[in-house]
């Protein structure tokens, strides 16, 4: 290297400096800034090398010079298109590179098809998953046009249309083949299997996996081999086996996991078999439950891998002295300064075959490995992601992000799993390979960080370990499976409260908003539910709230809603604009989505969804959305009343979750009376009615919240006596757990029978003769027997009597404490309604006197999130003089006299309080 960059520190006093010793071929210029672009051609390609194909590209079109030490040959050795879609196209324009090309990775059949148009007849390595749909001709194909090829691997998916005639066609066009290992055959005959033992000599390593049926005397004609793998396959004659395979001159290695080997099939095999070293039986059944062969431990010095056995310790057996610990054995293997070849076929093989099987293993999940996973899986599977086989460490981690995972649906992971992956280094580990350059193994970290962060403890190591910085940087990538297991990582992890400012400094917000901007038009699903749920969390923040609509949140998440038709997405895009809209009293939000063009009327269409969680989540939007008086009016005019009544007449039999949202909307719509009115004429009555009689507080609650807002119209009042509201209301006020909606349940009875309904019900029962019959006189008395009962029970009789004898205000203070709801604070009431309350003050029954006392308690008491507003209302209907006549009343009951009193104080305070 002729010309170079070096870095010396030099002191300015105490002070040391980093500062760049240029060369004189690379100058400053009159800035002080290195000219890049004349940096040595070597120099070039090293950095080329440590850079993905696609920044490869990017730095390429920099200049001339670059883009011709872009095509460089020893930067296009190997090559991985399973990040990219490579079509017949995109394989013409990489071909002009690949003609040294040596080792490729692809996905799916449409890459598969477009291999033979790179024109690389070199190559000797194909390594494929994602294979279900490639065919025997495709396969065919691309054999023989790589008569080089050595090693052909497709899996760990299923091969369904490959048969033994594309084998046979391997066989014959790539005769140099070393290595074929294929997942999922149906049927692997004879002559397949003898084909390539005639024209593969140099065949040392076969994995017949997960396949239904092969030939295993055939098998045995292979003579060249040194490993075999049969792992998963069912239908296997294992005397047919032992028969043939013990007679095979080389056989090193022996890979019979998941099977139904049986123990006599397994002893045989060891001392039959003169070069066997290895019998590799993970989760075979028939043999963990043979208690003999389990205690058995005399194998003839070779190593039986098992669930049962100690692996680590059988593998550092082949190592005689070298090892100081057992369980480093693959660790020192590798940092062993003198090798032989044969040991590093024999590592590399069990590492290939372990990996295998343990994804496997942790795919299918099956019970009663707990012991193995905590004492050794776990660990092995890290020892398996430092291997220096690219596919090991992917297969390794996505192992480890799977094996955690009790309930995929429920995003429920084994805690004691996660953390032994954390005891064991996992993170830190997790965390190097996800800041690696190759594409692959960023998505599997990525994948393992994000599943095992929904661990409590975990997550918070992620954090201190600086996982929060990787996942957001990675969620920029252009890999869209990398990009989308990271956005999947920032979700768990902004479950915890304490990491959300954490996500926000580290640029997580902004890379999410732009991962919806940047594949909403292209697709991804998995990418888009994951961005939209990672901003659902962070948006039920108030500062982060406010970061997402700064970056153009809204509008991102208002999009999916409209245009997105994947539940998942709607579901957790539809809960970000629910949160983003819960901070009405902290921030703009809540304006800003209504604002947000076509937001309210996406949100009302979701409301329509088959799937129950899109429809939840959506009437919690517009929940939350209703207290802001514009976007109330604005979902009416939207369709919202028609839609969320229809949607609380489907929902009798839907989850808790999704009954609240759909009570809560009709309660923030029926705020305007005009939305009250037409709630009940569309019907919206008997649903809440329904509701209110569920055994779920939050849902009875909520109803009853609605049925007090609409019945503070004479006809919804009538309506709610008609369809048998006032029972279930009665119920509510006697027997709920919720104080809150006790209540709700009696302000609505009393506004029902406070007198403004008897105009309604003459008018009612006159003119419709199919009207249901109604005694209003019984429910009348119904209604406030009940009423009195919810107000005794807030009423201590000694604490009144001392209030009624004494003018302290400690003895009031004693009353109020004993009365308040503190929930009830939270309520708003317009002045019509404070109104009203007033007027009841005067009315003839001194239930409803009590009551109107006791409701305006609960809204002037003083700390109370809506008290200074429901005090100016009192002022402004001149309320202080009917409430002194209230409290001096001589015939009030003295419930009544002493809530007035209170009521008059709290006026009193909040007075005091503004002129000071």
């Amino acid at each position: 290297m002729s010309r170079r960059i070096r870095r010396k520190l030099t002191r300015r006093g105490q002070e040391k400096v980093d500062c760049p010793e240029v060369d004189e071929c690379l100058t400053l210029d009159e800035r002080g800034i290195v000219d890049w672009t004349k940096l040595p051609n070597d120099t070039v390609i090293q950095l080329f090398s440590c850079l993905n194909y696609r920044d490869r590209a990017s730095l390429s079109s920099t200049c001339r010079t670059w883009r011709n030490l872009g095509v460089s040959p020893c930067l296009w050795q190997g090559l991985d298109l399973r990040p990219h879609k490579c079509d017949s196209a995109a394989a013409v324009s990489l071909a002009p590179r690949c003609r040294n090309l040596q080792k490729l990775r692809f996905r799916g059949a449409e890459s598969a098809d477009a291999i033979i148009q790179l024109q690389a007849k070199s190559l000797n390595e194909i390594s494929g998953d994602y294979c279900r749909k490639i065919t025997d001709a495709t396969l065919s194909v691309i054999a023989a046009r790589h008569e080089s090829l050595e090693s052909l691997q497709l899996g760990p998916d299923f091969c369904e249309r490959i048969s033994s005639d594309a084998i046979k066609a391997i066989a014959i066009c790539c005769p140099q083949l070393r290595r074929l290992r294929l997942s999922g055959i149906r049927d692997v005959d004879g002559d397949a299997i003898n084909a390539l033992a005639r024209h593969c000599q140099g065949l040392v390593d076969i994995g017949l996996i997960d396949c239904l049926n092969i030939d295993e005397v055939a098998l045995g004609n292979v003579l060249s081999l040194r490993f075999l793998s049969v792992a998963g396959t069912t239908n296997m004659k294992w005397s047919l086996a032992l028969q043939n395979w013990s007679k095979l001159p080389n056989l090193t290695g022996l890979d019979v996991s998941r099977t139904d080997i049986i123990p006599n099939a397994a002893l045989r095999l060891l001392s039959s078999s003169p070069c066997l070293k290895i019998l590799c039986a993970l989760y075979c059944p028939a043999l963990e439950k043979d208690a003999n062969f389990v205690s058995n431990n005399n194998h003839r010095g070779k190593l039986l891998l098992s669930f049962f056995t100690d692996i680590f310790k059988e593998v550092a057996s082949l190592f005689a002295d070298t090892t100081n610990k057992e369980r480093n054995v693959f660790v020192e293997w590798r940092n062993l300064k003198t090798k032989g070849r044969k040991m590093d076929s024999v590592m590399n093989w069990l590492e290939w075959i372990l990996s295998h099987s343990l994804l496997r293993i942790a795919e299918s999940n099956p019970q009663g490995l707990d012991n193995f996973w905590l004492s050794q899986g776990a660990y092995l599977l890290l020892c398996l992601m430092r291997s220096t086989q690219e596919e090991v460490q992917e297969r390794a981690a996505t192992g480890l992000a799977t094996f955690v995972v009790i309930d995929d649906e429920n995003a429920s992971i084994h805690g004691g799993r996660a953390e032994a992956v954390m005891r064991d280094g996992g993170i830190g580990l997790l965390l190097n390979l996800a800041r690696s350059w190759r594409e692959g193994l960023q998505t599997e970290a990525a994948k393992a960080i994000a599943n095992l962060s929904v661990n409590a403890n975990v997550a918070k190591a992620v954090a201190e370990e600086g996982g929060i910085s990787v996942l957001a940087i990675l969620a920029k990538s252009m890999n869209r499976l990398a990009a989308e297991e990271a956005a999947g990582g920032l979700w768990n992890l902004s479950v915890g409260e304490e990491h959300k400012a954490a996500i926000a400094e580290a640029g997580g917000v902004k890379a999410l908003v732009d991962l919806i901007f940047k594949w909403s038009i292209t697709g991804g699903e998995g990418v888009l539910e994951r961005a939209a749920g990672a901003l659902a969390n962070l948006a039920a923040d108030d500062k982060c709230s406010m970061e997402v609509a700064t970056v153009g949140g809204v509008h991102a998440l208002v999009k999916l809603a409209q245009d997105c038709k994947a539940e998942g997405v709607q579901e957790q895009a539809a809960r970000a604009l629910a949160n983003l809209a819960a901070h009405g009293d902290s921030n703009s939000n809540n304006a800003a989505v209504g604002q947000e063009a076509g937001a309210l009327e996406a949100l009302v269409q979701l409301i329509r969804s088959p799937h129950d969680g899109v429809r939840q989540e959506a009437a919690g939007a517009l929940w939350n959305l209703s207290f802001d008086d514009r976007n109330r009016e604005a979902i009416a005019a939207a369709g919202g009343v028609e839609a969320l009544v229809t949607l609380a007449q489907s929902c009798s039999n839907a989850s808790p979750g999704l009954q609240e949202r759909a009570a809560g909307a009709l309660w923030g719509l029926s705020v305007s009376e005009a939305n009250s009115i037409a709630i009940g004429r569309e019907g919206g009555v008997a649903p809440l009615i329904a509701l209110a009689r569920s055994d779920v507080e939050d849902v009875h609650e909520t109803a009853a919240g609605a049925l007090w807002n609409l019945a503070f119209n004479p006809g919804n009042a009538f309506r709610i006596v008609e369809e048998g509201g006032v029972p279930a209301l009665v119920h509510l006020c006697s027997s709920s757990i919720s104080k809150m909606a006790r209540f709700m349940a009696a302000l609505a009875l009393a506004y029902m029978f406070d007198g403004r309904m008897d105009g309604v019900a003459l008018v009612g029962t006159s003119s419709e003769s199919n009207s249901k019959s109604v005694n209003l006189d019984g429910a009348r008395r119904m209604a406030l027997k009940n009423i009195e009962a919810f107000i005794l029970a807030f009423s201590d009789p000694q604490a009144f009597s001392a209030a009624a004898a004494s003018s302290v205000p400690a003895a009031l203070t004693q009353v109020t404490e004993s009365a308040r709801i503190h929930e009830a604070g939270h309520l708003r009431c317009s002045g019509a309604e404070i109104g009203r309350f007033v007027t009841m003050l005067r009315n003839s029954s001194s239930i409803l006197k009590a009551c109107a006392a006791f409701a305006l308690l609960q809204f002037t008491i003083p700390g109370g999130r809506h008290a200074q507003h429901h005090v100016r209302l009192l002022q402004n209907t001149g309320a202080s003089r009917i409430l002194r006549a209230a409290a001096a009343a001589a015939t009030a009951p003295i419930e009544a006299k002493i809530f007035a009193r209170i009521v008059l104080r709290n006026l009193e305070h909040h007075q005091i309080e503004s002129s000071t």
